[in-house]
């Protein structure tokens, strides 16, 4: 199910425990789709992350901002242990985006 337009932050993967990806959006399920049709250019694109993981709506774009900067300043171990409290089994959550399941109040 395609959501409206809300910002959020992400991470996408490769594979289970591969190469992780974090971005921010206001689009979310149509941002993945680039990614898996790979005209995201850059990073993922060579790494071949397109596994939505783990996700979080937030109430404004700076929020999501602010959040992928933190998020991008953790540990792997860290991130890791996010993810996997969402998703223990880095299944791709593309079809499975719940915006009010998700959303955090800043």
């Amino acid at each position: 199910m395609r959501a409206e337009k809300q910002p959020a932050v992400y991470m996408v993967a490769n594979r289970y425990r591969g190469t992780i990806y974090i971005g921010v959006t206001s689009e979310l399920w149509t941002r993945v789709c680039s990614h898996k049709n790979g005209t995201t250019p850059g990073f993922t694109s060579i790494y071949k992350a397109n596994r939505l993981i783990w996700y979080e709506h937030r109430q404004t774009m700076e929020s999501a901002i602010r959040r992928e900067k933190q998020l991008k300043a953790w540990k792997r171990d860290w991130k890791i242990e996010l993810i996997e409290k969402m998703n223990s089994d880095w299944r791709d959550l593309h079809e499975e985006i719940d915006l009010l399941a998700t959303l955090v109040s800043d």
